[in-house]
């Protein structure tokens, strides 16, 4: 049979466009154009000031023969650069690269080559980090260093051997009426970001236009954002580039409040000089939210939004976190799925529970996001769904439009991750009765602290290198502060001897401050006959002897 509605007409111009995020700032700023679109300190920007700087940038970096496909980077914090970085480098067909400032500059020095970075645009407060790099890169980068008017910066004769442009000024070589580039196909890469790297070097995450136009707008649907609302920024737009935030704000016509420093006052005071409606972020800051001495003498105008991922925050922080005037929602992602693609929907008839029924369901990640066609707890053996017993411990699985390109320069890991027809997550979860899933473990033994993630494995390679450690394994243990903290078990041999402090300050020297563990046990390491490490009893081990010592 003929299907008659299969007209005799391809897609055309007038009804079929890509789909990209960078839409959404185009009409903001033909629609609201005096609208506030950015707070930074004392300065506000208009959507017609963020979308001319957004196109004048895109400008200037075609100027410097920059190309589809090419990659810029950057190496900045949560200020308005970052933001028109978003819009600006895929104006001109390029690549976002946004890279994690907290990693060690062998870490970064790897991406940039691994990416082909043609410019990498940092935070003049990073230039000596920046210095570093530049001595282990192959590569070439163009360097532009963005100097924040809000910033009082200490380090002012920090200098640097290779020429560097400032940004405004490359901004004004740029053209107010540059014509930007649609992507020729919605699966065209927008940005590239790096995993933390589990096993060897770390892998380049490819995300298309498509899926941060699908996430950007889910995220606004599924938290329930009002037209208008306004966003803090406690997360690192670094993470998976804002989780798509930067490119929702501008669906909805809200407004970025920007924040270099996560600090209790100035989140308080952000949160209450431009009635802040919605923010996200590890656990960590809700602990910096609470922190906050005289909380009382801040006025909040309304119930704000907290979104959280990473560790279940304890019952006794919901509950201080509800009492200070926020609703916290738990989400659960990956970079591989442009940040959040599970959401704990809440149910209302879940408010009649106590406080501490309400914490157990809290703690689960729960269901799909809207743009996110499949998602499932699988035994990866036989590639079957779990029974649904809260029990029974699965791989959890995505598929869908919200659901990476793939690895960059990376075909065997991406033939692992998609085989079946699947995205193999490494996760390990249970599947609730009512189809929310929980996680209970991670395969790669990937340690969640603050918000980052952290191997378990490269921690255990740094340990090794040490000449007095025989060998050393690496686990998570809760961390009132941060979530999830390392552990370090560690043997050495009998005539060695190693303290807590020596290994202490060999971490310190080789890995960056975050990834490094906050307590060291000296023991035998079990292992099994075939000699692999048993780190489900040395969590259990590390759990007997922190809580024996409480």
């Amino acid at each position: 049979m003929i299907n008659p509605y299969n007209i005799d007409l391809d897609k055309n111009i007038a009804n079929y466009q890509p789909l990209t995020p960078i839409s959404f700032l185009e009409r903001a700023a033909d629609v609201f154009p005096n609208h506030t679109a950015i707070i930074h300190g004392s300065l506000k920007q208009t959507y017609s000031n963020f979308y001319t700087r957004s196109k004048k940038l895109a400008s200037a970096l075609s100027k410097k023969n920059i190309l589809r496909g090419h990659t810029v980077s950057t190496l900045l914090l949560n200020t308005p650069a970052m933001l028109e970085a978003h819009y600006g480098i895929p104006m001109c067909g390029a690549v976002i690269h946004a890279i994690n400032t907290r990693l060690d500059a062998k870490a970064i020095a790897f991406q940039l080559d691994h990416a082909d970075s043609k410019i990498l645009i940092f935070d003049k407060e990073l230039l000596s980090v920046i210095n570093e790099i530049l001595s282990l890169i192959k590569s070439n980068p163009i360097l532009i260093q963005y100097n924040d008017n809000q910033c009082n910066y200490t380090d002012d004769d920090t200098h640097s051997d290779k020429e560097i442009i400032d940004y405004e000024n490359f901004i004004e070589t740029g053209d107010n009426d540059y014509q930007w580039l649609m992507p020729e196909d919605e699966w065209d890469a927008i940005s590239v970001g790096y995993t933390s790297g589990t096993t060897g070097n770390p892998k380049g995450v490819v995300s298309h236009h498509r899926g941060a136009y699908l996430l950007a707008q889910g995220n606004a649907l599924v938290a329930s954002m009002n037209k208008h609302s306004v966003y803090l920024w406690t997360l690192p737009m670094f993470h998976c580039n804002g989780w798509c935030f930067p490119w929702t704000m501008s669906a909805i016509i809200g407004t970025h409040v920007c924040l270099r420093q996560v600090r209790a006052e100035a989140i308080w005071s952000a949160m209450q000089d431009n009635l802040v409606t919605h923010l996200c972020g590890a656990p960590i800051i809700m602990s910096v939210i609470l922190s906050m001495e005289n909380k009382e003498k801040f006025k909040l105008n309304e119930e704000i939004n907290f979104f959280t991922a990473a560790a279940p925050p304890p019952e006794s922080v919901l509950a201080d976190m509800k009492q200070a005037g926020f609703n916290v929602t738990h989400l659960y992602g990956l970079t591989e799925t442009y940040g959040p693609a599970v959401i704990n929907e809440w149910h209302s008839d879940w408010n009649a529970l106590d406080a501490s029924s309400q914490a157990i369901l809290k703690a689960r990640q729960g269901v799909r996001y809207l743009p996110l066609e499949g998602l499932a707890v699988l035994d990866p053996k036989n590639m079957k769904t779990v029974p649904s017993d809260g029990k029974t411990i699965g791989e959890v699985m995505f598929r869908g439009n919200i659901v990476m390109k793939g690895y960059l320069k990376n075909k065997k890991a991406n033939d692992e991750a998609f085989a079946d027809g699947w995205f193999h997550s490494g996760d390990l979860a249970v599947l609730h009765e009512d189809g929310y899933i929980q996680l209970k473990d991670r395969s790669k033994d990937i340690i969640i602290s603050g918000g980052e993630n952290i191997s378990s494995i490269e921690i255990e390679e740094v340990l090794s290198q040490h000449p007095l450690i025989i060998s050393a394994a690496v686990v998570a243990i809760q961390d009132e502060k941060w979530g999830e903290s390392p552990c370090a078990f560690i043997e050495i041999g009998p005539e060695n001897q190693l303290t807590e402090q020596d290994a202490l300050n060999w971490c310190k020297e080789k890995l960056a401050r975050f990834k490094v563990p906050k307590k060291y046990i000296f023991e035998s390491i079990p292992r099994t006959s075939t000699g692999k490490i048993q780190k489900y009893i040395l969590r259990k081990r590390a759990v007997l002897i922190f809580s024996s010592k409480k």
